[in-house]
């Protein structure tokens, strides 16, 4: 017995020397690119522009360590997130000050047409890239479906998100229910809840008019088979407007029909106003971006945190279709300094430094952080969340992009979202709103 205990013993020692000799020589690993990194760049400094945003935040935490690896100095300049795009664009048809650029997945395609990033395929299969990076690790969904254009990536996903159900556990048990799995269920059960007791009301979506309108619509869109263009078409000659076909009909009245068991001011919603009626207890369920639900499920800021549970987006008459959105990290095409641009890109978003940016406050897109038990203990979502990346990445195998890879994709959705407020509103049908905007879509790329 005594024997036995003792290989035993020795057995957990040999796993704990494994795992530190392990830690120590990613470590080296680490300080010999640096050294190398401060070798060739000479101390040079960067500006990167980014959003307000908490991978922001959690990425500035994170810079003292690249800055003291590398030598290299880091400038920010961050921006709220409607004026980032201007000041990006405006940067590259000037001064070209910018190195890094923090893009929203809805540029990539515009920016694609302005030659305003470098394809970063270009850097990600350099040679001297560490093997700590690990690009593969970036969940598909995410490296296929926001990353680019064109089929050409030009950014590292590190904030992205998918969008799914969060509802009330303790309404839902009080009442016999279950959570929606298809949306002919979603619909029946904002209903059901909508006034069921005093102040409550049956769901929280954004629905602001223009894009934020357009961009809730999308959530629920491709599971009924509709869309604002036949993505086929995309870079023809000929693109084929889809506002008024049978399915984009039915996805808009279905939205309309949900948005009519939310509070009576969901047409001012942005995704913060959807999100704040949620966790002050108003709504029996929320649909809207997984990157949120820390703030759910977060004791200080929601008051349903305890009786909280998530699903994916539930399937609709044409399958899947969940959304596909997130930021990343690219590089300028007028940058001064491409290889410090790419040597930050490769330490802030590396397999390696992926725990670090989530404690952080960063939002996951590797398999590896929903992988991370410890990671998991902290965010009760990260089941729902793979689950909703995995009906999410179904959309990318049908060869359609979530955010239709149209360089005018931004005015598209300013004219869908005014026509679809309007139907909320009651001062147009939804027959007529469709008609309207397919033909003011149809005026735009034509």
């Amino acid at each position: 017995m005594k024997a036995k205990r003792f290989i035993s013993f020795m057995i957990c020692i040999l796993l704990i020397l494994s795992t530190f000799a392990f830690s120590l020589a990613e470590a080296s690993d680490i300080a010999q690119w640096g050294e190398q990194v401060k070798a060739n760049s000479g101390g040079k400094t960067i500006v990167v522009a980014m959003a307000s945003h908490p991978s922001t935040d959690a990425f500035r935490t994170m810079v003292g360590e690249f800055t003291e690896l590398t030598g290299i100095e880091v400038i920010w300049d961050i921006v709220e997130e409607t004026n980032l795009k201007n000041k990006q664009l405006l940067d590259v048809q000037g001064s070209g000050s910018y190195d890094v650029m923090m893009v929203d997945a809805f540029w990539m395609s515009e920016y694609a047409s302005k030659n305003v990033l470098l394809p970063i395929k270009d850097f990600a299969e350099r040679e001297d890239t560490p093997e700590w990076f690990v690009y593969e690790d970036i969940m598909p969904a995410y490296r296929n479906g926001i990353a680019g254009a064109e089929g050409v990536n030009y950014g590292i996903p590190t904030a992205g998100e998918t969008r799914f159900i969060a509802y009330r556990t303790d309404l839902f048990e009080k009442y016999g229910k279950e959570p929606p799995k298809n949306m002919a269920e979603f619909l029946e059960l904002a209903q059901f809840f909508n006034g069921k007791e005093d102040g409550l009301y049956g769901v929280s979506m954004r629905a602001q008019r223009g894009i934020h309108f357009a961009s809730g619509w999308m959530s629920l869109m491709y599971n009924f088979g509709g869309g604002f263009l036949d993505q086929s078409t995309i870079g023809s000659d000929n693109v084929v407007v889809t506002c008024n076909t049978p399915e984009t009909k039915e996805s808009l009245q279905f939205f309309v029909d949900l948005l009519k068991c939310a509070p009576p001011d969901v047409g001012t919603y942005t995704h913060e106003e959807a999100l704040g009626a949620f966790v002050s207890g108003k709504t029996a369920m929320w649909l809207d971006a997984t990157a949120l639900a820390n703030q759910i499920t977060n004791k200080e800021t929601s008051t349903v945190a305890d009786k909280v549970a998530f699903v994916p987006t539930p399937t609709g008459p044409a399958g899947d279709g969940a959304a596909l959105a997130g930021w990343n990290l690219a590089i300028s095409s007028k940058s001064k300094n491409p290889d410090e641009a790419w040597a930050f890109i490769c330490f802030m978003a590396s397999k390696e430094k992926s725990v670090d940016y989530i404690k952080a406050g960063g939002v996951g897109t590797r398999a590896s952080v929903f992988q991370n038990d410890e990671l998991a203990s902290l965010n009760p979502s990260y089941e729902a969340q793979k689950a909703a990346l995995e009906v999410a990445n179904g959309l990318v195998e049908k060869g359609l992009s979530w955010i239709p890879q149209h360089d005018q994709i931004n005015q598209i959705l300013e004219i869908a979202g005014a026509y679809g407020s309007d139907a909320l509103a009651g001062n147009i049908s939804v027959e007529d709103a469709c008609n309207k905007m397919q033909l003011d879509v149809e005026d735009l790329i034509k």
